[in-house]
């Protein structure tokens, strides 16, 4: 039996699950958390990969294993291979301005999308770039390459890395990344498949060494260590290995409700947005991942659940005892500032107050209903660009929320699948890993726990969209 491993380094923990390559059946899972912040020691995603791996059983039997993570992590490396600061990760939003004075600097937004497929936000690693050029200048000019989470964590499973610390030493050459991460930094273009380094160096004020971008079925090369005499894969970025563990196809649109949210579909054609609103990303199967985010999505929940002191599941049983559209009231969950809509400073807002409406169902229901609308938004964004959405298919912790899925049957037109929980993002991986083994994509199974009838209920996006601010 041939084993496969992926690893997903996301935000909050290290999760690996081993599959048997041939039919992709688990064989065994482990995770460790990461610290919290919105800026970390990359070595701290090192030790939870360690712990994870031990976690699940180690890998000394596993013959491919291949790496997943979080976007846009800015991880800035020095000629001798050492982290010049803490990585600022995909949510940390101080670089705000600095992505407006890039957008500006190109000549504006459509400028920039025609060049990278994306419009910088706060998230994307060249504002962050940017920021430590102008917050922390000396560690700017110590900057000798730039990698992404994914990137650094390959490199460092190959052996290389600081010389106290690494069998290999720094050789900052042998960094690789993949397409659908290369496509979240902001100078990478997925229609010329190159870096743009007059881009980069905008950014940090200094050209510098980058990744080689691998295709989806390359080996990055061989593991050392705790992966040695591994093959080890391209890897990803998380919502792309997330497609990829879902064996998305064209026709199929994304939903994740995690601690963020994001919309995505696999597309034969990139798509470039000059709003912003949709970022032109690559995927990882060699085609491309029209994707919107939002930063508020299974975090509303958690809050109004507290506000009301209640847990998940009367959350549920309260939202469902109030009529479609919350007789009125209105959500806007910008708790956490939005990245789409990019009103980074936002606040939320609760519209339609009356004596009526103010009631705990009825709030509990707006907390539902004001998250999907939210994701709802960026579908329809989506298909402005062109993408046929044939079915939805909602995933993330909050799916499983049978609230959830009632009301998304009544906040969105097309037809919803739910796929039973697991770790896709992980399981992308392992995909790529067995893709880089073997040759050729696994077509493995892939469960479905739930296939809400639809019911929709067009006056709650009507009202969503009266109240939104974009």
């Amino acid at each position: 039996m041939t084993l496969v491993a992926g690893i997903d380094s996301s935000t909050q923990s290290c999760k690996v699950v081993v599959r048997e390559a041939e039919t992709g059946a688990v064989v065994r899972r482990g995770r460790a958390p990461h610290p919290d912040g919105t800026e970390v020691d990359p070595e701290a995603w090192m030790r939870a990969l360690h712990a994870a791996v031990s976690d699940a059983g180690g890998l000394d039997d596993v013959s491919s294993v291949s790496v997943a993570a979080q976007q846009h992590g800015m991880v800035a490396l020095d000629a001798d291979g050492d982290v010049v600061r803490d990585a600022l990760l995909w949510n940390d939003t101080r670089s705000a301005p600095q992505a407006l004075a890039l957008i500006d600097e190109v000549g504006g937004p459509a400028e920039y999308a025609a060049r990278t497929g994306v419009v910088p936000v706060a998230s994307f690693t060249a504002t962050k770039l940017r920021w430590l050029r102008d917050a922390e200048p000396e560690n700017a000019k110590r900057v000798a390459a730039v990698a992404l989470p994914h990137d650094w964590l390959t490199w460092r499973m190959r052996g290389f890395g600081p010389r106290a610390s690494s069998d290999f030493g720094p050789d900052l050459d042998e960094l690789t990344t993949d397409r659908s991460d290369a496509s979240g930094t902001a100078y990478w273009s997925p229609t010329t498949g190159t870096h743009d380094h007059e881009l980069l160096a905008l950014a940090l004020g200094h050209d510098a060494v980058l990744p080689r971008v691998l295709a989806p079925h390359e080996r990055a090369g061989i593991g050392a260590g705790d992966f040695r005499n591994t093959v080890v894969g391209a890897g990803a970025g998380d919502n792309a290995a997330a497609a990829l563990g879902l064996d998305a196809g064209v026709g199929d649109v994304v939903i994740s409700i995690g601690t963020s949210g994001t919309v995505f579909a696999v597309t034969p054609d990139p798509v470039i947005d000059a709003s912003g609103t949709v970022a032109g990303f690559a995927d990882a199967g060699g085609r491309f991942l029209p994707l919107v985010a939002t930063l508020n999505a299974a975090r509303v929940l958690d809050t109004i659940a507290r506000l009301l002191d209640v847990g998940h599941a009367e959350l549920a049983e309260l939202s469902l005892q109030a009529e479609p559209g919350s007789n009125g009231l209105v959500l806007q969950p910008y708790f956490e500032g939005e990245r789409t809509p990019n009103l980074p400073d936002a606040t939320a807002s609760l519209f339609g107050m009356t004596m009526a409406s103010t009631t705990r169902p009825t709030l509990a229901r707006a907390a539902v209903e004001g998250m999907l609308c939210a994701l709802a938004a960026g579908v329809d964004a989506v298909e402005r660009h062109g993408v046929t959405a044939e079915r939805l298919l909602l995933v993330g912790g909050a799916a499983q929320n049978p609230a959830v899925q009632t009301i998304a049957s009544q906040v969105f037109r097309r037809p919803i699948v739910v796929p039973t929980p697991g770790e896709y993002v992980a399981d992308g991986a392992a995909r790529q890993a067995t893709w880089a083994l073997q040759g050729e994509r696994p077509t493995w199974p892939v469960e479905v726990a739930a296939q809400p009838a639809s019911d929709h209920r067009p006056v709650i996006m009507q009202q969503y969209d009266a109240r939104r601010i974009d």
